[in-house]
């Protein structure tokens, strides 16, 4: 099948910087920290002398969108603003910015699938289409209809050892073949959160064909000072 050099669907510039008021995303809808999460935020707000408060902005944005079931609205930004005594503009670069804050509302557990270039080599267009023919047809950027997944495609998550890969939510699902990709995704699918890492049977980052280094015990330390050094 011919490919596109990009499979992530086209959006309009103006929806990636630009906000557009919507029922669910308006900066009449009310949000601040529960107890809990004010108390974090008053830690990492701690860790900044005072005229740099505004250094706690993206920490900020992380516990405001896990607070707000995944998402980073209006409302949010806002509040985070206010905390960190900035104009609201500066948050909004922030979270405009960082492809880690989704503008959007997002499904109950968030599959990113990466494509560069060391996954895409091991079969990673494989597992994209897996994930999107596994959850209903759903294509890259749609949530399934129940609510439970939304779909992205991604750029390097820092485990190119470990191809093809993708993220759900916090975790990594790694060494990836499309059965053990739809067994992954069952798991979540049932409510539960399978065992994160190498999905191959191997347990971080180790050569399939075993040890080609280190193949006999190191020396200690001392095993080879002299007397007065031991």
């Amino acid at each position: 099948m011919a490919r596109t050099i990009s499979s992530s669907s086209s959006r309009a510039s103006d929806a990636l910087f630009v906000h557009r008021d919507t029922p669910y995303n308006n900066s009449s809808i009310p949000f601040s920290f529960t107890p809990e999460n004010m108390k974090k935020a008053e830690e990492i707000i701690s860790h900044y002398p005072p005229q740099y408060k505004k250094a706690a902005i993206i920490p900020l944005l992380d516990l405001g969108q896990r607070q707000n079931k995944g998402w980073t609205s209006i409302s949010v930004m806002n509040y985070v603003a206010k905390l960190v005594e900035v104009p609201p503009m500066r948050v909004y670069e922030v979270a405009t910015f960082y492809t880690m804050f989704n503008r959007e509302p997002i499904g109950q557990n968030f599959v990113q699938v990466c494509t560069t270039t060391p996954c895409m080599l091991r079969g990673a267009y494989d597992i994209l289409e897996t994930v999107q023919s596994h959850l209903g047809g759903i294509h890259v950027g749609d949530t399934t209809k129940d609510g439970k997944f939304t779909l992205v495609e991604v750029e390097c998550l820092g485990a190119c050892s470990n191809a093809p890969m993708m993220a759900v939510n916090d975790d990594f699902y790694e060494d990836l073949t499309p059965e053990t990709t739809k067994k992954v995704l069952d798991v979540f699918a049932k409510g539960s959160i399978p065992k994160p890492g190498p999905q191959s049977g191997r347990q971080t980052s180790e050569n399939s064909a075993g040890l080609t280094a280190l193949t006999s015990k190191p020396y200690g330390p001392g095993e080879h000072c002299t007397p007065e050094f031991q």
